[in-house]
């Protein structure tokens, strides 16, 4: 069976989404603000599922249609053939939301919904009540200007869930955004790539499983394993073929550090728990002392904000010290995230290329500082000593 899908994406990223999607093998995609639509089958959702990378979440598209009174959306919930996806004992979760439309409510679109999927279900399988203790479908009913859309999530807990932070500090930077930073960038595999202020280790993370070229959600599970019509066996083959194309030897290029020591230490924790604490290295330091006497590499970072209370002055104290780590590595190129509006001033460089990101529901700007490309592939570096 064909559905349409929906890759849900943080705004700003929808393009790298949308290039991984490419590179799947996906054509005919249509990149909307927030998501991407696209077709494919059980297998194709097993693939985005387990392969991508920037994606919030699959969803599967189950009818788009436009309704200004109740019985409108009544009805157009109910020609839906729910019966097709959703066995006799399905758990039935209706979520919402509305904006800028005639019907506002959420509480009331939910009700309607679950309402018309039941008169649907009852229709399909001649009972009157659902006990609802089967497999879970969390299904949502989304309204933009009077145009619903109605889909079925087939992820379940978020595809930034990856499965090796089960810890997390302070202000934790999300693993698709992370991603998206890393993608963003000219680097590959085998060039030097350091995160001066690491936290709990999620840009070096995310970028030694890219170097080792590992799915991120090869390691998970995912709500639509669960379905009963779904073939169990596909997402085994999907999650073997993923496997069996990872990267064997990656060198170790890829380095984080960070002041506290106690992010440090859960960064490493959560590096093994990642399957690439082979690949990616971490050190307790303070981000002036960081040094390289190697060329051409790569530093991406997500520093503070100075979003709290007291913390601005020191915020812009660090801001002007990365900009002192920078003049020292004239042939590197930095890539920093922050929503401080005189970044530039306090780095004391105008950025190369600025684009608009949000992390979370932070509005932010992605500063890139780009170097001299290399004359042959470098690797290496080094750190102060203990």
């Amino acid at each position: 069976m064909t559905f349409d899908l929906i890759a849900t994406t943080a705004f700003g990223i929808e393009s790298i989404t949308a290039r991984e999607l490419e590179n799947l093998g996906f054509s005919d995609l249509k990149v909307e603000n927030g998501r991407i639509t696209f077709k494919g089958d059980e297998r194709d959702i097993a693939r985005c599922n387990i392969h991508l990378r920037t994606a919030d979440r699959i969803l599967i598209k189950m009818a788009e249609f436009k309704a200004v009174t109740f019985e409108e959306l009544f009805q157009g919930v109910k020609a839906i053939p729910w019966g097709d996806l959703m066995p006799i004992d399905a758990e039935m979760h209706v979520i919402g939301r509305s904006v800028r439309s005639g019907l506002f409510s959420v509480p009331d679109c939910q009700s309607i919904t679950k309402k018309a999927i039941v008169e649907k279900m009852k229709e399909k399988y001649r009972i009157s009540v659902f006990e609802e203790t089967g497999p879970k479908y969390k299904i949502e009913v989304a309204l933009l200007k009077d145009i619903v859309t109605i889909t079925v999530d087939t992820t379940g807990p978020g595809l930034n869930k990856r499965g090796y932070r089960r810890i997390v500090g302070e202000a934790p930077l999300k693993e698709t955004m992370a991603c998206a930073l890393l993608l963003l960038t000219y680097w590959k595999r085998g060039r030097i790539l350091v995160d001066p202020l690491c936290g709990s280790g999620t840009i070096p993370i995310e970028a030694a499983m890219i170097a080792k070229n590992m799915a991120p959600g090869v390691n998970r599970s995912f709500v639509a394993e669960t379905w009963r019509d779904f073939d169990s066996q596909i997402w085994d083959d999907v999650r073997a073929e993923a496997r069996a194309a990872e990267i064997k030897d990656v060198p170790r290029t890829i380095f984080g550090s960070d002041l506290d020591p106690k992010a440090v230490e859960l960064a490493v924790h959560h590096a093994k728990e990642a399957g690439v604490g082979h690949i990616a290295g971490f050190k307790q330091m303070n981000v002036l002392d960081f040094y390289s006497k190697e060329k051409y590499g790569f530093m991406v970072t997500n520093p503070p904000y100075g979003e709290r209370i007291g913390e601005m002055r020191a915020v812009e104290r660090l801001y002007s010290d990365l900009g002192k780590v920078y003049k020292r590595l004239d042939s590197w190129s930095f890539y920093l995230i922050t929503s401080h509006p005189s970044f530039e001033k306090l780095f004391g460089k105008t950025a190369d290329k600025r684009r608009k990101l949000y992390n979370g529901q932070l509005l932010c700007q992605y500063y890139q500082f780009l170097g001299p490309k290399p004359p042959k592939e470098n690797s290496g570096i080094i750190l102060p000593k203990d």
